[in-house]
């Protein structure tokens, strides 16, 4: 199920034996864990709730000594929540046959739960797609004889932009269509990042004035990438002197130029590769890069467009080879950064 159907469900009919909580998503998970603690310990007992949540890792404690917990009665809470995290241990302990009847276990407790004892049994370290695909599934069919699952998938694109748009409602902040794009690119769309940075614009800004571009360069971790990305543009328009009034204030707001040249190596090496691929459009590179498993939001997809639309093949193939060679001199003994990129900006921008 996913975790609105939990939420709905838990609303409805109380909450269930026991669960699987599976997927790395953080903001949802967080969202369920609460609403299951409220549920099971009610927030106005303190008392209760202090003695009856138990947290178990079980890459540290065996599954089975974790079950003998759930079925003993505690003297100081009458009911209880005990969570179970790193299932994922469980599943490789029982590979290297260190626990090999864990299975049976679980079942016979879950035939017979304890009542007023509710158990998560939770993994978050793998993804739904690429190589922990099979990972994950080998985690579902251990855990098989839990009926109850939920899924913490990441947010999608859409979905990551309404969330946010609703976020910055509620934190009563004024964020326009291009700044909310701006937010989305340098959180990647990760739904818990996504509510930390729009807290820390309320507190920067407060409530009294739209939030802009550079209240978002200044506070939210990777928005300088979309100075880098600019940086592209005017490269591809062989706008030299752009490209160095761009590259003067990356220097003065303290950029690591090995990770702009990082940003930019990945920008041109991305779309060489669309070129090559014969793919054109902002909806093609998206749909190709992620199912390739290189996740990529709308905002990308355009700069990719967009340096394709700038850069012959030729141009994109010298592009990536300045760029490696400005990397490698940054790595020599005491480089002049400024002048290394310089360099580079003048090589791209050669008529």
């Amino acid at each position: 199920m996913s975790p609105e159907q939990f939420l709905a469900r838990l609303a409805k009919n109380g909450p269930e034996p026991a669960y699987l909580f599976l997927g790395p998503e953080a903001y949802e998970r967080t969202r369920c864990r609460r609403a299951l603690l409220d549920a099971v310990l009610p927030p106005q007992g303190h008392v209760e709730r202090e003695n009856g949540f138990t947290r178990h890792d079980l890459d540290r404690t065996p599954l089975a000594a974790a079950l003998d917990d759930a079925r003993a009665l505690s003297l100081f809470a009458s009911r209880r929540l005990i969570w179970l995290a790193g299932a994922e241990a469980a599943v490789s302990r029982a590979a290297r046959d260190e626990e090999p009847d864990t299975q049976e276990p679980l079942a016979a407790y879950l035939r017979e739960p304890t009542p007023d004892v509710f158990l998560v049994i939770d993994c978050s370290r793998y993804e739904f797609e690429g190589e922990d695909k099979a990972r994950i599934e080998r985690v579902e069919t251990f855990f098989a004889a839990v009926p109850a699952k939920v899924e913490f998938r990441p947010y999608a694109p859409e979905a990551a932009r309404f969330l946010a748009h609703r976020l910055a409602k509620e934190a009563g902040i004024q964020l326009g269509l291009a700044e909310l794009a701006l937010l989305l690119e340098a959180t990647g769309g990760d739904a818990s990042r996504i509510s930390l940075e729009i807290e820390k614009l309320r507190l920067f800004a407060g409530t009294g004035r739209k939030i802009t571009a550079d209240d978002i360069a200044a506070l939210v971790p990777d928005a300088q990438s979309s100075t880098i990305f600019a940086l592209v543009a005017a490269l591809g328009r062989g706008d030299r002197s752009r490209a160095l009034e761009i590259l003067d204030t990356l220097s003065r707001a303290g950029e690591y130029m090995p990770l702009a040249l990082t940003f930019l190596a990945t920008q041109f090496r991305t779309a060489l590769a669309a070129r090559e691929a014969g793919i054109r459009g902002a909806g093609q590179i998206q749909a190709h890069f992620n199912k390739l498993g290189a996740r990529m939001w709308p905002e990308r997809a355009r700069q990719i467009e967009q340096t394709m639309e700038a850069f012959s093949k030729d141009r994109l193939q010298q592009a990536v080879e300045k760029v490696f060679e400005a990397d490698r001199g940054l790595r020599d003994a005491r480089p002049d950064d400024r002048i290394l990129m310089e360099e580079m900006v003048f090589a791209l921008t050669a008529r």
